[in-house]
Protein backbone atom coordinates (compact mmCIF):
# COMPACT_ATOMS: atom_id res chain seq x y z
CA UNK A 1 0.00 0.00 0.00
CA UNK A 2 1.32 3.44 -0.93
CA UNK A 3 1.98 6.06 1.68
CA UNK A 4 3.60 9.49 1.65
CA UNK A 5 7.07 8.16 2.46
CA UNK A 6 7.02 5.30 -0.06
CA UNK A 7 5.86 7.50 -2.96
CA UNK A 8 8.57 10.09 -2.36
CA UNK A 9 11.05 7.26 -1.80
CA UNK A 10 10.16 5.85 -5.21
CA UNK A 11 10.93 9.23 -6.80
CA UNK A 12 14.30 9.30 -5.02
CA UNK A 13 15.08 5.75 -6.17
CA UNK A 14 13.99 6.46 -9.75
CA UNK A 15 16.32 9.45 -9.89
CA UNK A 16 19.20 7.38 -8.49
CA UNK A 17 18.51 4.58 -10.97
CA UNK A 18 19.13 7.02 -13.81
CA UNK A 19 22.12 8.71 -12.19
CA UNK A 20 20.22 11.91 -11.43
CA UNK A 21 19.47 14.05 -8.45
CA UNK A 22 15.78 14.72 -7.80
CA UNK A 23 16.39 18.19 -9.26
CA UNK A 24 17.92 16.64 -12.37
CA UNK A 25 14.98 14.26 -12.68
CA UNK A 26 12.51 17.13 -12.42
CA UNK A 27 14.35 19.11 -15.11
CA UNK A 28 14.55 16.06 -17.38
CA UNK A 29 10.77 15.74 -17.10
CA UNK A 30 10.20 19.41 -17.93
CA UNK A 31 9.21 20.32 -14.38
CA UNK A 32 10.50 23.04 -12.08
CA UNK A 33 13.90 21.99 -10.76
CA UNK A 34 12.69 22.27 -7.17
CA UNK A 35 9.50 20.23 -7.70
CA UNK A 36 10.81 17.19 -5.81
CA UNK A 37 13.07 18.89 -3.27
CA UNK A 38 12.71 17.75 0.35
CA UNK A 39 11.38 21.20 1.24
CA UNK A 40 8.41 20.64 -1.09
CA UNK A 41 7.32 17.41 0.59
CA UNK A 42 5.61 19.10 3.53
CA UNK A 43 3.65 22.31 3.80
CA UNK A 44 4.51 25.21 6.06
CA UNK A 45 2.14 23.75 8.63
CA UNK A 46 3.94 20.39 8.55
CA UNK A 47 1.20 18.57 6.66
CA UNK A 48 2.48 16.15 3.98
CA UNK A 49 2.40 17.17 0.34
CA UNK A 50 2.03 14.52 -2.34
CA UNK A 51 3.45 14.66 -5.87
CA UNK A 52 0.77 15.00 -8.53
CA UNK A 53 -0.14 12.15 -10.84
CA UNK A 54 0.85 14.44 -13.71
CA UNK A 55 4.38 14.89 -12.35
CA UNK A 56 4.74 11.13 -11.83
CA UNK A 57 3.55 10.51 -15.39
CA UNK A 58 6.08 13.03 -16.70
CA UNK A 59 9.07 11.47 -14.92
CA UNK A 60 8.06 8.00 -16.10
CA UNK A 61 7.85 9.29 -19.68
CA UNK A 62 11.17 11.12 -19.39
CA UNK A 63 12.98 8.05 -18.06
CA UNK A 64 11.17 5.50 -20.21
CA UNK A 65 10.02 3.60 -17.14
CA UNK A 66 6.63 1.83 -16.93
CA UNK A 67 4.25 2.54 -14.11
CA UNK A 68 4.97 -0.90 -12.66
CA UNK A 69 8.59 0.16 -12.07
CA UNK A 70 7.39 3.05 -9.94
CA UNK A 71 5.05 0.73 -8.02
CA UNK A 72 7.91 -1.72 -7.45
CA UNK A 73 10.24 1.04 -6.25
CA UNK A 74 7.66 2.34 -3.81
CA UNK A 75 7.23 -1.16 -2.37
CA UNK A 76 10.96 -1.77 -2.23
CA UNK A 77 11.37 1.45 -0.25
CA UNK A 78 10.09 -0.46 2.78
CA UNK A 79 13.47 -2.18 3.03
CA UNK A 80 16.95 -0.83 2.22
CA UNK A 81 17.17 -0.88 -1.61
CA UNK A 82 20.31 -2.27 -3.21
CA UNK A 83 22.07 -0.65 -6.14
CA UNK A 84 22.59 -3.95 -7.93
CA UNK A 85 18.84 -4.56 -7.70
CA UNK A 86 17.42 -1.24 -8.85
CA UNK A 87 20.28 0.88 -10.12
CA UNK A 88 23.20 0.83 -12.49
CA UNK A 89 26.89 1.29 -12.05
CA UNK A 90 27.82 -1.96 -10.32
CA UNK A 91 28.36 -0.52 -6.85
CA UNK A 92 26.53 -2.65 -4.27
CA UNK A 93 25.32 -1.26 -0.97
CA UNK A 94 22.38 0.43 0.63
CA UNK A 95 21.35 3.90 -0.44
CA UNK A 96 21.78 6.78 1.97
CA UNK A 97 21.21 10.51 1.50
CA UNK A 98 24.15 12.91 1.16
CA UNK A 99 24.12 16.70 0.73
CA UNK A 100 23.86 17.83 -2.90
CA UNK A 101 24.80 21.13 -4.51
CA UNK A 102 25.15 22.27 -8.10
CA UNK A 103 28.78 22.59 -9.14
CA UNK A 104 28.28 26.22 -10.19
CA UNK A 105 26.74 27.03 -6.79
CA UNK A 106 29.77 25.53 -5.08
CA UNK A 107 31.78 28.57 -6.14
CA UNK A 108 29.53 30.87 -4.13
CA UNK A 109 30.14 31.68 -0.50
CA UNK A 110 28.27 30.19 2.41
CA UNK A 111 28.04 26.56 1.32
CA UNK A 112 31.40 25.28 2.64
CA UNK A 113 33.62 25.89 5.62
CA UNK A 114 37.37 26.42 5.27
CA UNK A 115 38.01 22.67 5.20
CA UNK A 116 35.66 22.00 2.31
CA UNK A 117 32.88 20.55 4.48
CA UNK A 118 29.21 21.31 3.77
CA UNK A 119 27.97 24.27 5.78
CA UNK A 120 25.13 26.76 5.80
CA UNK A 121 21.77 26.44 4.06
CA UNK A 122 20.58 25.72 0.55
CA UNK A 123 21.74 22.13 0.22
CA UNK A 124 19.50 19.55 -1.44
CA UNK A 125 19.91 15.79 -0.88
CA UNK A 126 20.43 12.80 -3.15
CA UNK A 127 20.38 9.09 -2.29
CA UNK A 128 23.56 7.30 -3.38
CA UNK A 129 24.71 3.69 -3.05
CA UNK A 130 27.61 2.20 -1.14
CA UNK A 131 29.13 5.44 0.17
CA UNK A 132 30.16 4.92 3.79
CA UNK A 133 32.15 8.14 4.18
CA UNK A 134 30.09 10.23 6.62
CA UNK A 135 31.67 13.45 5.30
CA UNK A 136 30.93 12.76 1.62
CA UNK A 137 28.68 15.05 -0.37
CA UNK A 138 27.48 15.32 -3.96
CA UNK A 139 28.01 17.92 -6.68
CA UNK A 140 25.85 18.03 -9.80
CA UNK A 141 27.68 18.84 -13.03
CA UNK A 142 26.20 21.59 -15.20
CA UNK A 143 27.25 22.25 -18.78
CA UNK A 144 29.91 20.54 -20.87
CA UNK A 145 33.10 21.93 -19.35
CA UNK A 146 33.98 18.54 -17.84
CA UNK A 147 33.51 16.43 -20.94
CA UNK A 148 34.39 13.76 -21.88
CA UNK A 149 34.35 12.19 -18.39
CA UNK A 150 31.49 14.09 -16.77
CA UNK A 151 28.37 15.23 -18.57
CA UNK A 152 25.67 17.73 -17.76
CA UNK A 153 23.52 16.27 -14.97
CA UNK A 154 26.10 13.74 -13.73
CA UNK A 155 26.42 13.45 -9.96
CA UNK A 156 29.95 13.46 -8.52
CA UNK A 157 30.44 12.17 -4.97
CA UNK A 158 33.44 13.73 -3.22
CA UNK A 159 35.12 13.44 0.17
CA UNK A 160 36.97 16.26 1.93
CA UNK A 161 38.65 13.76 4.29
CA UNK A 162 39.82 11.03 1.90
CA UNK A 163 43.58 10.92 1.32
CA UNK A 164 44.58 12.39 -2.04
CA UNK A 165 47.40 10.88 -4.10
CA UNK A 166 48.92 11.70 -7.45
CA UNK A 167 46.60 10.57 -10.22
CA UNK A 168 43.41 10.92 -8.18
CA UNK A 169 40.44 12.77 -9.61
CA UNK A 170 39.65 15.74 -7.41
CA UNK A 171 37.44 18.79 -7.06
CA UNK A 172 39.35 21.99 -6.35
CA UNK A 173 38.03 25.32 -5.12
CA UNK A 174 40.19 28.42 -5.44
CA UNK A 175 40.06 31.62 -3.42
CA UNK A 176 38.43 33.47 -6.33
CA UNK A 177 35.46 31.07 -6.26
CA UNK A 178 36.43 28.85 -9.18
CA UNK A 179 35.41 25.20 -8.73
CA UNK A 180 36.85 22.59 -11.08
CA UNK A 181 37.17 18.83 -11.44
CA UNK A 182 40.76 17.87 -12.23
CA UNK A 183 43.39 15.15 -11.87
CA UNK A 184 46.17 15.77 -9.35
CA UNK A 185 49.56 15.68 -11.08
CA UNK A 186 51.86 16.94 -8.32
CA UNK A 187 51.72 18.97 -5.14
CA UNK A 188 54.24 20.74 -2.93
CA UNK A 189 54.21 23.55 -0.41
CA UNK A 190 54.32 26.23 -3.11
CA UNK A 191 52.08 25.01 -5.91
CA UNK A 192 49.65 22.38 -7.12
CA UNK A 193 49.64 21.08 -10.68
CA UNK A 194 46.38 19.66 -11.99
CA UNK A 195 45.49 18.06 -15.30
CA UNK A 196 42.22 18.69 -17.10
CA UNK A 197 39.70 15.90 -17.58
CA UNK A 198 39.55 17.07 -21.20
CA UNK A 199 42.83 16.13 -22.93
CA UNK A 200 42.49 19.14 -25.24
CA UNK A 201 43.26 21.45 -22.31
CA UNK A 202 46.73 21.97 -20.89
CA UNK A 203 47.69 21.35 -17.27
CA UNK A 204 47.28 24.17 -14.78
CA UNK A 205 49.68 25.14 -12.02
CA UNK A 206 47.92 26.78 -9.09
CA UNK A 207 49.69 28.64 -6.28
CA UNK A 208 49.06 26.58 -3.15
CA UNK A 209 47.94 29.72 -1.33
CA UNK A 210 45.12 30.21 -3.85
CA UNK A 211 43.55 26.78 -3.22
CA UNK A 212 40.90 26.90 -0.50
CA UNK A 213 40.35 23.15 -0.48
CA UNK A 214 40.60 19.94 -2.48
CA UNK A 215 38.30 16.90 -2.19
CA UNK A 216 38.80 13.49 -3.78
CA UNK A 217 36.15 12.18 -6.16
CA UNK A 218 34.90 8.85 -4.83
CA UNK A 219 32.32 7.99 -7.48
CA UNK A 220 30.32 9.49 -10.33
CA UNK A 221 27.00 8.53 -11.87
CA UNK A 222 27.72 7.76 -15.52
Amino acid sequence: MWNHSSVWGAIDALAARHGLSVSGLAKKAGLDATAFNPSKRHGGDGRPRWPSTESIAKILTATGEPLQSFVDLSARRKRPPQWDAIGRGGIPGAFRPVPLLGLAQAGAGGFFDDGGFPAGQGWDEVAVPGVKDEEAYALEVAGDSMLPLYRDGDIVIVSPVAQIRRGDRIVVKTSDGEVMAKILERQNAAEIEVASLNPDHANRVLPAASVEWMARILWASQ
